[in-house]
């Protein structure tokens, strides 16, 4: 359940850039939620980004959120991810069906539709998170992730995403890269970024070949110099506990709660990111409605 992320900036300090190896990650989701191929393409690519996404913060509790709103068959996927390098993921549809493009690729963008949206909550433990969206353009996930950089934040981006499955659907090799331009960035650094990026093999195929996201890193930022090279732990792992479920079932209100007491006598809610299942026996749910009441 383990990954890599690294960072670093050209030598002129004009562009930055995350590259993360995310292949046991993506495979713990595929394992957990019973994914199909394609939705565990879509997944994959999805939560690979949320992790880059999610260590670009520097403050400590900060939490991002990152949902794709498809219209095919995936109508909704979520990341949640911290400045931590710690990733969970949910689909509604782990089982959708898997679809082959003319490039005899996953035809994730098919899968997700083009009409849609990308939203990002970043919540920093205050009042009001900062929540920015945009609309899908493909529905490949990096295309609609560069856009919502461009549109939401006002950050020029180029996102890379992939996932490469074994002939037994597990997989193989996953990861993906953020790179994005600093203010003032020059003319002469735009081209050679645009050279590098048009000329490179998908991130798959480069994983496919033995690289390593330190020497892709060095073929994005071709010619442009690489420092600062940072290193740092991913890990999928989800966070829900028993008295975050308490929370929840507190924050529904004491008529619901009773209504559940009256009419089932226990309660079992089960985490939509791990699927681990929570009991609340009558006695618990008793105890809460008192702590309510008072």
């Amino acid at each position: 359940m383990f990954g890599k992320l690294i960072t670093g900036m050209t030598h002129n300090r004009e562009v930055r850039i995350y590259v993360a190896e995310t292949t046991k990650m993506v495979e713990a989701a595929r394992a957990t939620h019973d994914l199909s191929p394609i939705s565990t393409d879509a997944l994959g690519r999805t939560l690979t980004a949320a992790v880059m996404m999610g260590m670009m913060s520097k403050i400590d509790k900060e939490k991002l959120t990152l949902q794709i709103k498809g219209s095919k068959d995936i109508k909704l996927m979520i990341a949640i991810a911290d400045t931590h390098g710690h990733v969970k993921a949910y689909t509604s549809n782990p089982h959708a069906e898997t679809r082959i493009n003319e490039q005899k690729k996953m035809a994730v963008g098919e899968s997700i539709g083009a009409d849609g949206k990308v939203i990002v909550i970043r919540d920093y433990g205050m009042k009001e998170p900062f929540i920015g969206q945009s609309d899908l353009v493909s529905g490949e996930i990096a295309e609609d992730l560069a856009h919502y950089f461009v549109q939401s934040e006002q950050q020029p981006t180029a996102v890379g995403l992939g996932v490469f499955l074994s002939p037994d659907a597990s997989v193989k090799s996953a990861g993906g890269f953020i790179v994005q331009l600093l203010p003032e960035t020059k003319e002469e650094t735009i081209d050679q970024l645009e050279a590098n990026l048009s000329g490179m093999k998908t991130i798959t195929q480069l994983f496919e070949e033995g690289l390593t996201i330190e020497q892709i890193a060095g073929q994005v930022l071709a010619g442009l110099g690489l420092d600062e090279l940072e290193t740092y732990p991913l890990e999928y792992v989800c966070d829900c506990s028993r008295e975050k479920m308490k929370t929840g079932m507190m924050s529904i209100g004491k008529p619901a709660l009773q209504e559940i007491l009256d009419e089932d006598g226990e309660a079992e809610l089960i985490c939509h990111f791990c699927n681990s299942k929570y009991l609340f026996a009558e006695e618990e749910l008793i105890e809460l409605l008192d702590q309510m009441e008072k």
